[in-house]
C-alpha cells in the first residue's frame, strides 16, 4: 500500500468515444467537420456584430461574448480527441490534463451567465419596452459581462487548486473523451469530501440558480405576452425569445439529462453520448439558430456583403 501511494501519475490514458476500430476514420471526419463548421459559424457571428452598427446593442453584445464562449469551449476538448483517434496510446499529460479541464469549466460556466444575461435582456425588452434604454444601459451590460467572466474565472480556478491537491496513484486511465472533473475524482487515492462539497455547493450556484433565474424570466415574458392580443403577443414572443430559448432548451436539456437523470446502465457510454451532445453539437448548432432564425443576423449579413461588394452605393 506505501509503494503504491508513492507512484507518481505524470499522464493519464484518454479512453475517448465508444466507437469499434473499423468506424474511426468515418467518425473523424465527421467531428472534424462539425468542429470546422462551430469555428467558422461562431467566427462569422462576431465578426458581424463586429461590423454591423445595427447589431452594437445588449443582446448582441452578449451573443458575440456567447458566440465567444461556443468557439472556445469547442476548442477546449475537440482537438485533442481528434489527436487522440490518430494515436495508438491516446494519453494526455497531467499538467495539459489539468489545464483542459480549467478551461472547459470557465467556458462552460461562462455560456450558463451569459444565457442569464441574455433572458434578463429579452425579459426588459418585453415586460418594460418603454424604459428598456435606460435599464439595459452600456455600463450594465459591460458590467454584466465582466461578472460573468470574473466568477466563472474564479470558480474553475477554484476546482483547479482543490483537485491540485489530490494525490493519483496506479490507476490512470479515464473513460471520458478530455478530462472531467468526476472521472478525476474517481482515480484519486486521496481523500476527496472537501472537492465534492465544494462540486455540490458551487454546482447549485452555477447551474441551477442560474436556469431557475431564466425561468423566471420567461414566466414573466409569457404572463406579459399573454396580456396582448394572441397573434401580436405570439408573434412577438417567438420572433423576440424563440432563439435564445432553443439555445437554453438544448444547453440545460443535455446537462439535466447527463447529471440530473443518472442511468445504471451503460452510465460511462452515456456520459460520453451526451458529453459530446453538449461539449460538440450545440456550439455547432448554435450559429445556425441565431443566423437562420433572426432577422436581425440576416440582415446584418446582407449589409456587410454589400458593403464589401460595392462600399460606395451601400453607404448612400
Amino acid at each position: 500500500m506505501t509503494d503504491r501511494n508513492k507512484t507518481t501519475i505524470l499522464e493519464f490514458l484518454l479512453l475517448g468515444l465508444p466507437i469499434p476500430p473499423e468506424h474511426q476514420h468515418l467518425y473523424y471526419a465527421l467531428f472534424l467537420a462539425m468542429y470546422l463548421t462551430t469555428i467558422l459559424g461562431n467566427l462569422l457571428i462576431i465578426v458581424l456584430i463586429l461590423l454591423d452598427s445595427y447589431l452594437h446593442t445588449p443582446m448582441y453584445l452578449f451573443l458575440s461574448n456567447l458566440s465567444f464562449s461556443d468557439l472556445c469551449f469547442s476548442s477546449v476538448t475537440i482537438p485533442k480527441m481528434l489527436q487522440n483517434m490518430k494515436r495508438q496510446v491516446p494519453s494526455i499529460p497531467y499538467a495539459e490534463c489539468l489545464t483542459q479541464m480549467y478551461f472547459f469549466m470557465l467556458f462552460g460556466d461562462l455560456e450558463s451567465f451569459l444565457l442569464v444575461a441574455m433572458a434578463y435582456d429579452r425579459y426588459v425588452a418585453i415586460c418594460f419596452p418603454l424604459h428598456y434604454t435606460s435599464i439595459m444601459s452600456p455600463e450594465l451590460c459591460v458590467w454584466l459581462v465582466v461578472l460573468s467572466w470574473v466568477l466563472t474565472t474564479f470558480h474553475a480556478l477554484l476546482h483547479i487548486l482543490l483537485m491540485a491537491r489530490l494525490s493519483f496513484c496506479e490507476d490512470n486511465v479515464i473513460p471520458h473523451f478530455y478530462c472531467d472533473i468526476s472521472p478525476l475524482l474517481k482515480l484519486a487515492c486521496s481523500d476527496t469530501h472537501i472537492n465534492e462539497l465544494v462540486i455540490f455547493i458551487m454546482g447549485g450556484l452555477i447551474i441551477v440558480i442560474p436556469f431557475i433565474l431564466i425561468f423566471m424570466s420567461y414566466a414573466q415574458i409569457i404572463s406579459s405576452v399573454l396580456k396582448v392580443p394572441a397573434t401580436q403577443g405570439i408573434h412577438k414572443a417567438f420572433s423576440t425569445c424563440g432563439s435564445h430559448l432553443s439555445v437554453v432548451s438544448m444547453f440545460y436539456g443535455t446537462i439535466i439529462g447527463l447529471y440530473l437523470c443518472p442511468s445504471a446502465n451503460n452510465s460511462t457510454v452515456k456520459e460520453t453520448v451526451m458529453a459530446m451532445m453538449y461539449t460538440a453539437v450545440t456550439p455547432m448548432l448554435n450559429p445556425f439558430i441565431y443566423s437562420l432564425r433572426n432577422r436581425d443576423m440576416r440582415g446584418a449579413m446582407v449589409r456587410v456583403l454589400c458593403k464589401m461588394s460595392c462600399p460606395f452605393q451601400c453607404s448612400e
